[in-house]
């Protein structure tokens, strides 16, 4: 097995996959807030913070797609190794990874009015992260946000699909924010 593979995970597991995971909570929770993580490693072209979110939130148990940037030898060899993720098609994952121009939305499973949360969570890395751009309101935002986001038209239609629809993740390098399907953004 590859050095590089066995290598780029949390150094305390426990205490870095906690920190982690209350990070990007807080980030769905206050959406268009940006937070700086760190703690994995994981091989080109993945961003440090696309690594910590693979890390702490998938498991054997949550297929992941991978767009075909990230669809290397090395990213596999990562995440089956750290997470145990299986690689899958978009219409079987739980969640998505890749730049915004490979993730077909309209592909990935949005829910059913019994099972919302049965959706896809896009994890996408972005090339810059700032707080400007589009506007958002909603849960978790005092008054308004912002966000570069790639696009509106998107999030805009994700948000009417309330209760269903996706929730996202935008990664880049140490950065992340989130941007949840309860979020309206103009």
């Amino acid at each position: 097995m590859q050095a590089a593979t066995l290598e780029g995970g949390f150094a305390d597991v426990p205490r870095d996959g906690a920190r982690a995971f209350r990070q990007i909570m807080n980030a769905m929770a206050r959406p268009g807030v940006i937070a700086d993580v760190d703690g994995a490693a994981p091989p080109a072209p993945l961003s440090v913070a696309a690594g910590v979110v693979l890390l702490t939130l998938c498991d054997p148990e949550t297929p992941i797609y991978l767009s075909p940037a990230c669809d290397t030898a090395e990213v596999r060899a990562w995440i089956t190794f750290h997470t145990g993720a299986p690689i899958c098609a978009a219409a079987d994952a739980q969640f998505a990874l890749g730049p915004w121009d490979e993730l077909p939305t309209d592909g990935f499973a949005i829910g059913t009015s019994e099972y919302p949360d049965r959706s896809v969570t896009l994890i996408v890395e972005h090339p810059d992260l700032q707080a400007q751009g589009a506007v958002l309101q909603g849960p978790g935002i005092k008054d308004k946000a912002a966000l570069n986001l790639p696009e509106t038209a998107t999030f805009q239609a994700n948000a009417a699909l309330f209760p269903l629809g996706h929730d996202f993740i935008f990664t880049c390098q140490r950065r992340l924010a989130a941007l949840p399907r309860t979020t309206k953004v103009s």
